[in-house]
């Protein structure tokens, strides 16, 4: 059995160790705060701590973006090693990962999964059981590693495996989930959203699930990849306009033809995904 270690014991992190736990892996874990790893101890995640990076045949990062690059660059990991982040932006990884002479064999991954809630405390081995998973190749990748990661995506419960390039990857990313959660962060600002006790259901659940981004973890993802997202939210602020264009001048056929437009649109995204 490959010696496996994860580096960040967050609720990705965490879940991740849990995960491949159940699977059968052997797995060591390492976070700069003790009472992460205790934790992960004490729940048995992990089976040990990770210390020395170089006695792991597989490696996944799980910090955030600037320790990330940090790993990347400065890791001493074991020659021939299988490094995996899971950094939610990639294009700026690669290019780390690209300008350096490295001795490790490199996947970018990003798990589709997550919580409303952070930490190791929030963390769950089925957390990946039937999500989707994002892996990111270039040239350089190597056709074995990819299968190897694979191997550990089945073993632990994805249920898609997605293979896209760094650039596609923050292309879709942008609109996917970063856009997405910054629409539910404004959404909840509004002025009536204090005292609307009673007057909500699922639609107004929907729309504020993710607005309690911690804007420690956010906002250099959102750094890392402002170009993408800005020509999403600028996309976004004039298709609105054509719905408030609408009202404001009692133009219904119009606002009945972006509603259409709309629901055809969802119908679609919907056969997609089935």
């Amino acid at each position: 059995m490959k010696k496996t270690a994860v580096i960040g014991l967050g609720i990705i992190g965490g879940s991740l160790c849990a995960a491949l736990t159940v699977a059968g892996y052997e797995v060591h874990g390492f976070d700069l705060d003790a009472s992460c790893v205790e934790y992960a101890l004490r729940e048995r995640y992990i089976c040990g701590v990770a210390n020395d990076f170089s006695l792991y045949d597989t490696v996944f990062i799980a910090v955030p973006p600037k320790a990330t690059l940090w790993y990347l660059e400065n890791g001493n990991f074991k020659d021939g090693a299988l490094v995996s982040d899971i950094c939610g932006v990639k294009e700026i990884v690669e290019k780390t990962v690209r300008a350096k002479k490295r001795n490790y064999r490199y996947i970018g991954l990003h798990p589709m999964a997550g919580k409303e809630t952070s930490g190791i405390d929030s963390a769950t081995p089925n957390l990946f059981k039937n999500a989707n998973l994002i892996v990111t190749r270039s040239d350089d990748t190597s056709s074995e590693a990819l299968e190897e990661i694979k191997r550990y995506a089945w073993d632990i419960g994805f249920g898609r495996i997605v293979e896209c390039s760094a650039k596609e990857h923050d292309k879709k990313i942008a609109l996917t989930s970063q856009l997405a959660h910054i629409v539910s962060n404004a959404y909840v600002k509004s002025s009536q959203v204090k005292g609307c006790d009673g007057f909500t259901g699922g639609s107004f659940q929907d729309m504020t699930r993710i607005a309690g981004v911690d804007e420690c973890v956010w906002t250099p993802l959102y750094a890392c990849n402002r170009k993408n997202i800005v020509l999403e939210l600028n996309g976004l602020i004039e298709r609105l306009s054509v719905y408030r264009d609408a009202l404001a001048e009692g133009d219904d056929d119009k606002l009945s033809e972006t509603l259409k437009e709309g629901r055809l649109i969802r119908e679609t995204i919907k056969r997609g995904n089935d």
